[in-house]
């Protein structure tokens, strides 16, 4: 008869890291696995792969324990359990989030280690507002949740060390003090693994003093600032190739202090999207809803009407068309920004593989005016073309065959005018600003209301086109609210509802319950 398995039915060291694709996770756990054994501890790790880069972590999994003396074996688990988790290790701020609501995190027993850096996923970036989540809730959570709780930017420390955000997690957990480990058995860890080792250690080193600083004294999170707020002033900006757009600095002066920085950053968008000319009739725009809001007698000392206008008027006209496309994805600056954060080397080439999937509609609209509309009113002919232009296209930007058409069509700007889009986009926007600056005239807050429904329309293709029927049904129902004293409330009601979901479900409640008064 064989001899009883003995077991050992000590509980282990488990711990979870949770990182997206290109973040490191596996070498971390490579890492912590190398780092036990050299310690004489019995280690295993396993993982879950998540669904895509950017729209589920991979789960890695380590259970660790040191030997009793006894020869029995250790029961290992696979997967973690909520609520017996001792580390959770997150390569990204919402990771650790995430690893909280599955119940890996526990006031009693995990350390929670995080990077408060920001690496958007899918789900916060397909809503069509402003879905990010809020890192302070994150905070706020994790403080309650953990029984220790370290986070810091480990992402700039990497990049500023020219490493990977895995090396800085490795050097905050050691010196989270969570496992019983020295320092030096971390350090040497990373010289035996043999790849990246200076830079590596330069992070290792970074994160575990700022970790021990962290420990010191926790810092709170950094309020998200909004994105539309824009710090720069006027006299701070230089001419963008052109000695007119000093005469526009200097014109945009004379706007209401409080909209400076908003008018600064508008003009200079809609100069860098077209020319200095475009950013005349920006300022001629803008200038009329100034003249409005100083003559209304509800207007306020903030400007609201005006900041509003230079806010979205350039928003609006710098329209996301194949040639705006064309030219952010040839940019210099683009390719440079791609390396910085890749962390190239100059000895190593990196190549940018874009997803494009352009329409004869896009086609159409990037032709002179007349020809664009003969396309479309020839059924025949678009059916033809769209077979060979209606298809997903895998583009290296990086080769002299894309780039140099991509450029090309980038130079068709110097025409934009002349197009059917542009011609299209001017048509929508007067509509638009008639329609505002005649509300604004009686009833400030419903000018703003709707220049700020302008948010709606954005992107190109399919997504342009859904933002902007959108926004068609607002201004509709605009204005028949118009007269009422709650027509702003309602309006930004229905511009909140409208960016709260893709399927457009929140919208369609909204408008019923509208038209349910009216």
């Amino acid at each position: 008869m064989a001899p009883a398995l003995r077991l050992d039915t000590r509980r282990p060291t488990a711990i979870a890291v949770l990182a997206m694709g290109g973040q490191g996770g596996g070498v971390l756990v490579d890492w912590i696995v190398a780092l036990a054994e050299s310690q004489g501890h019995i280690a295993q790790a396993t993982s879950v792969p998540g669904v895509a880069q950017r729209t589920g972590a991979t789960i890695y999994y380590v259970e660790t324990i040191a030997p009793d003396g006894s020869g029995r074996r250790p029961i290992l688990s696979l997967m973690p359990v909520p609520g017996e988790v001792d580390i959770v290790i997150g390569a990204e701020l919402m990771e650790a989030g995430r690893a909280i609501q599955r119940g890996l995190v526990s006031p009693d027993r995990t350390a929670l280690i995080a990077s408060s850096h920001r690496a958007y996923a899918v789900s916060e970036k397909v809503v069509p507002g402003d879905g990010a989540g809020d890192p302070a809730k994150v905070y706020e959570a994790a403080q309650a949740a953990s029984k220790q709780f370290l986070a810091f930017d480990m992402a700039a420390i990497a990049e500023e060390t020219e490493s990977v955000v895995s090396a800085a997690l490795f050097g905050a957990l050691a010196a989270s003090g969570a496992l019983p480990y020295p320092r030096g058995a971390y350090e040497a860890t990373i010289r035996a693994a043999g790849l990246g080792v200076e830079a590596s250690l330069r992070a290792f080193d970074r994160a575990y003093a700022a970790a021990e600083n962290e420990r010191r004294t926790p810092t709170a999170p950094a309020a998200r600032p909004s994105r539309g707020s824009v710090k720069k002033k006027l006299p701070a900006l230089g001419p963008i190739g052109d000695s007119g757009f000093d005469a526009l600095v200097e014109r945009a002066g004379k706007l209401p202090e409080p909209a400076h920085g908003m008018a600064a950053a508008g003009l200079a968008r809609v100069v860098d999207f077209q020319d200095v000319a475009y950013g005349q009739e920006y300022l001629d725009r803008v200038e009329a809803f100034a003249a409005i809001e100083r003559q209304s007698a509800s207007g306020s000392a903030a400007f609201l009407l005006t900041c509003a206008a230079a806010k979205q008027i350039a928003r609006a006209m710098a329209y996301d068309d194949v040639i705006r496309v064309a030219d952010l994805k040839t940019r210099g600056s683009r390719f440079d920004r791609v390396r910085s954060e890749i962390a190239l080397r100059p000895d190593q080439i990196a190549y940018t593989t874009e997803f494009m999937h352009p329409r004869m509609e896009e086609v159409c609209g990037t032709l002179p005016a007349g020809i664009g509309l003969w396309l479309e009113s020839s059924p025949r002919v678009m059916g033809a073309l769209r077979r060979f232009v209606d298809r997903g296209r895998r583009v290296q930007t990086g080769t002299i065959g894309w780039f140099l058409p991509l450029y090309l069509l980038a130079g068709w700007r110097r025409f934009r005018r002349g197009t059917l889009r542009h011609r299209r986009e001017e048509a929508h926007i007067a509509a638009w600003l008639d329609q505002a600056g005649a509300a604004a005239k009686h009833d400030i807050a419903l000018g703003v209301a709707l220049l700020e429904a302008r948010r709606l329309v954005k992107g190109y293709s399919d997504t342009h086109d859904a933002g902007e029927g959108r926004f068609s049904r607002l201004m509709a129902m605009a204005r028949r609210l118009e007269g009422r004293a709650d027509a702003a409330d309602w309006v930004r009601r229905l511009r909140q509802s409208a960016l709260a979901d893709a399927e457009g479900r929140a919208f369609a409640d909204t408008i019923k319950t509208v038209e349910s008064f009216l």
